[in-house]
């Protein structure tokens, strides 16, 4: 699709509904932990959710094709609330699985669910970060892009067979979303470490291994406390 069919953009827009389901699939996720790892802080999460999507809706209801520092500011909103209502909620569980309090099955699933608000909240942090937004780009000329934070395959594939080559950034025009900021999260919290995806920026460094040594902390303890209801 050439510049003139998709106005200012150099490549087609980013559809907004990946990341909306995946923060709402994040807010349902806190709202049902239990009530041990929650408290009351389910129901900051959930309004901050709903209050936060109006303006995301409304500034880019279909595809994000209007730069809104208000649309940008709640979503980062939102996404700050659910990590760190979502840090609390992983303290309590951990002191919890130390313990050997509550109920085996309830905090093993709640441990789950930490898991996976971590993945989707890291991968709008990193999708808001990489490269100046979803927005800057696909608009923006390549050159105008800020310093890149993460490297992808296709960054680099300019020089691969010639199946795998039309899919690079160079002959696509490629640019990543958030699927792909999605995978990349979850892969960093079962690998504790990059996979496909490379780290370049010192920030997002920070980022990753944050994430890493929480879901590692977690998964050692759950793998601790399975063996012991195991035995």
């Amino acid at each position: 699709m050439n510049q003139r069919q998709q106005g200012a953009f150099r490549t087609r827009p980013e559809h907004r509904w990946p990341v909306l389901i995946a923060l709402a699939v994040g807010a349902g996720l806190y709202a049902f932990l239990p009530t041990e790892a929650s408290g009351i802080l389910r129901y900051v999460v959930v309004g901050a959710g709903v209050l936060c999507a109006i303006p995301m809706v409304v500034t880019n209801p279909s595809r994000l094709t209007r730069e809104s520092r208000l649309g940008r500011g709640f979503a980062l909103a939102f996404t700050a609330v659910l990590l760190l209502a979502n840090q609390v909620a992983l303290v309590l569980l951990v002191h919890q699985l130390l313990q050997g309090q509550g109920d085996g099955a309830g905090t093993l699933l709640g441990a789950a669910q930490v898991w996976a608000i971590n993945v989707i909240g890291y991968a709008v942090v990193y999708w808001e970060m990489d490269r100046g937004g979803p927005i800057a780009r696909r608009r923006d000329a390549r050159d105008d892009l800020p310093p890149a934070d993460f490297q992808f395959p296709q960054d680099s594939d300019r020089d691969a067979v010639s199946e795998v080559r039309r899919r690079s950034s160079d002959v696509e025009d490629w640019a990543p979303g958030y699927v792909d900021y999605l995978y990349f999260s979850a892969s960093n919290a079962m690998a504790f470490s990059p996979t496909d995806v490379m780290p370049l920026s010192s920030r997002a460094k920070l980022f990753m291994m944050v994430q890493a040594v929480s879901g590692f902390i977690l998964l050692a303890l759950v793998i601790a406390r399975s063996v012991n209801i195991l035995n």
